[in-house]
């Protein structure tokens, strides 16, 4: 079958959004709080898609993948949780054809298709909250660690053509993500955040707004402040996802816009 009969087999939809989701801790998977609203909330402003491609911070590879497998599973990468937590399933279905369709269509990339990986918290922790009853396949887009900021941002760009195929993308992270400056003790806080995690977040929000994005793909130009928000790029990444397949005239519109035990950032992005 040729990419034009592949690609014909998903059916053309109005450009779907863009979101960067904040995920912070595995415990928002079984939590109700102000940021699980917000995640439900924004679904109930965008067309339910005919799949979801997520790309997580928990999911660094060697080369780029995509799972390609029919039921992925339910990946608990993380420890000190309650039971409760370890129990979540989301058996939300793959799409083999939709993962095919991808590494086809970007062929200069020599995109994997990946049957061992799945869905991990980054992934499933979230989106339970804008799908609950997991009626919508879910693929994973590996972030390649070897690569440079560059190669990431022009990378989703190749990914565009699956908008127009009711394809959510989803990237999901968090821009301040420090998880050895945490402060346990005060994690009940509302909106609590270090000073340079602050000044941090509002200097890449800003250039979020402004639509400047070079200094975001060259973060560790940015400063201290910046350096210590983002000590490994891996939540970081995701974000350069979402903004790499932004569009002119799209509009960007901030949720969950809050700092937790002073060195995370729950900042959220919905661009359409």
């Amino acid at each position: 079958m040729s990419i034009v009969d592949e690609l014909e087999t998903f059916s053309n939809t109005e450009k779907m959004p863009l979101l960067f989701l904040g995920h912070g801790s595995p415990m928002n998977a079984i939590e109700k709080n102000q940021f699980t609203d917000g995640f439900k909330n924004i679904c109930n402003t965008i067309p339910k898609p005919n799949a979801i491609l997520c790309i997580s911070a928990h999911w660094v590879t060697r080369g780029s993948k995509v799972t390609a497998m029919e039921t992925p599973k339910t990946i608990h990468d993380f420890g000190g949780f309650p039971k409760e937590l370890f129990e979540v399933q989301y058996p939300a279905k793959g799409s083999p054809e939709l993962a095919n369709l991808i590494k086809k269509t970007i062929s200069s990339q020599n995109i994997e298709l990946d049957n061992k990986w799945g869905l991990d918290h980054g992934t499933w922790s979230v989106v339970k909250h804008l799908y609950p009853k997991a009626d919508i396949p879910v693929l994973q887009l590996s972030i390649d660690g070897s690569r440079d900021m560059r190669f990431h941002f022009d990378l989703a760009s190749k990914l565009s053509f699956l908008r127009e195929k009711g394809i959510l993308i989803i990237g999901s992270g968090n821009i301040v993500h420090n998880l050895g400056m945490v402060d346990f003790q005060n994690f009940h806080l509302d909106n609590y955040g270090y000073d340079w995690a602050v000044e941090a977040r509002d200097l890449i929000n800003k250039y979020i707004i402004t639509e400047d994005f070079e200094p975001l793909i060259n973060y560790q130009k940015l400063g201290k402040a910046v350096q210590y928000s983002i000590p490994t790029p891996e939540h970081y990444i995701p974000l350069l996802y979402i903004l790499g397949l932004k569009q002119k005239n799209e509009k960007i519109q901030f949720f969950n816009d809050k700092m937790v035990a002073g060195s995370l950032s729950m900042t959220s992005l919905k661009i359409i």
